[in-house]
């Protein structure tokens, strides 16, 4: 007789596997050295704003090209693929990578005007061209490791001055002081934070400094489950980058842009970061630290687990926390099925049960230093899984970048507050409220802005 039992196992597998494999296809970018440029951001649109340099930017920029930061094993001679492998690391390596924006015969003036075209007739590639490291930040080598035994072979130089005059030198050039981060998802190789990071700079006007952290997430099947373990368990290396970034470089503020599991990284750092502050007052941390702007988005992090962050007090590390929530993402959808818990980045259901009256009750107290997001009614926030909004909606890249621009609150951006939940949602004149705001706020903002 067949054992009914074992039918049930191993359908129970099949349905994890297929699952699994979907959340794969709705999460992941397609691990190459190159991505097609996003849509512009509609604050951009009819000629209103133009934030890109008429000279072509990396003429300008010291390291001619964007900065990287990874915990990557870095690749062999005989590896073609990529500059880095899939694999963890030991230390974080420091360098930079050359971008190409277009394709190669494209002028920068050419370049300029077809980024910021709503709908593009041909490709815009953007594309690694080359990576170049520098050395680590020696403080990430583990306590236990014997440098000098033969087997471990020689490490590079410790790379941090040179990072932290690299990015001094870029901001003595902008007229924006600002340093940025981002942190990708799981699924994709050492490119697609570059390349990610790239574009939104791109967008930014190539203000500040931006640095891509690319932490080792693997693109294979069933790596969900590893590339959350690292995520975490890897967070110690960004809380060192946040830390080195603080005390040698210039910046006026240190913004922050996680994505997707990347969030787990971003939220376990900023905790490392109020633990060992708490003898600390909350402006005391937020001057030596200089954290502004920390923006959360599609967050794949448990509810509950996030709850016990601000518990260690999350908040009191930046000088704003923005969670961007969705009810349209898919692959959050398919991580609540595999955890069976509900993960930060999913909007709360619409009579709002979900949460707690004293949940609701900090929230409101707290509006000053987090705010809540939902994107449901943005512009493109539900193109393909619903789960790349900040790339794909033009409304939630607006959003995102006039944050970091202008570090605007939701209510000047135009944004509203729903009445059935804590909320801030996008009205049908965002664009039109988000332009009007700045004018207000700005009044030398014309046509272009350079």
């Amino acid at each position: 007789m067949r054992d009914s039992s074992v039918d049930d196992y191993s359908f129970g597998w099949g349905l994890v596997l297929l699952l699994i494999t979907q959340l794969i296809s709705a999460c992941a970018e397609k691990p190459v050295g190159e991505l097609e440029l996003m849509p512009p951001p509609d604050v951009y649109g009819s000629d209103r704003l133009n934030p890109l340099p008429e000279r072509a930017p990396y003429l300008d920029i010291p390291y001619d090209g964007i900065l990287y930061a990874t915990d990557r094993q870095p690749a062999g001679p005989d590896d073609k693929e990529s500059f880095y492998l899939n694999e963890r690391g030991q230390v974080l390596r420091l360098g930079y990578a050359e971008i190409q924006m277009g394709e190669s015969d494209l002028t920068w003036e050419q370049a300029r005007q077809v980024s910021l075209l709503k709908s593009r007739t041909d490709e815009f590639p953007v594309k690694v061209v080359d990576a170049t490291e520098w050395g680590i930040v020696g403080e990430t080598i583990p306590y236990w490791v014997d440098v000098d035994l033969p087997e471990e072979g020689p490490l590079p130089p410790d790379a941090v001055d040179r990072f932290a005059e690299a990015i001094n030198s870029q901001l003595a050039r902008s007229d924006s002081k600002d340093v940025y981060v981002y942190t990708h998802g799981y699924l994709v190789t050492f490119e697609n934070p570059l390349l990610v990071s790239a574009e939104l700079w791109h967008f930014l006007g190539y203000r500040g400094a931006f640095i891509a952290y690319s932490w080792p997430a693997t693109p294979h099947r069933l790596a969900y489950i590893r590339d959350s373990d690292t995520a975490i368990g890897y967070a110690r290396n960004l809380r060192l980058l946040l830390e080195v970034l603080a005390e040698k470089t210039v910046a006026d503020e240190i913004h922050i842009i996680g994505y997707s599991n990347g969030t787990r990284l971003v939220v376990r750092a900023l905790e490392q970061l109020a633990l060992m502050n708490h003898n600390r007052t909350e402006e005391e941390i937020q001057q030596a630290l200089r954290i502004g702007n920390v923006i959360l988005v599609g967050s794949d992090i448990d509810r509950a687990a996030f709850g016990n962050s601000l518990a260690d007090g999350l908040l009191r590390v930046s000088r704003h926390l923005s969670i961007y929530v969705s009810e349209h993402d898919k692959a959050l959808g398919i991580s609540r099925f595999l955890t069976n818990q509900r993960r930060l980045g999913e909007l709360w259901t619409a009579d709002g049960n979900e949460i707690h009256p004293q949940a609701r009750q900090a929230l409101e107290k707290l509006r000053g230093q987090i705010s809540f997001i939902n994107v449901s009614e943005a512009e493109g926030s539900s193109s393909g899984n619903g789960h790349h909004y900040f790339r794909q909606s033009p409304w939630a890249s607006s959003d995102i970048l006039m944050t970091l621009y202008y570090g605007l609150g939701p209510e000047e951006r135009g944004l509203v507050r729903q009445e059935d939940l804590p909320v801030f949602t996008f009205p049908p004149d965002y664009i039109s409220r988000l332009w009007e705001n700045i004018q207000r706020l700005n009044p030398d903002v014309s046509g272009t802005h350079r």
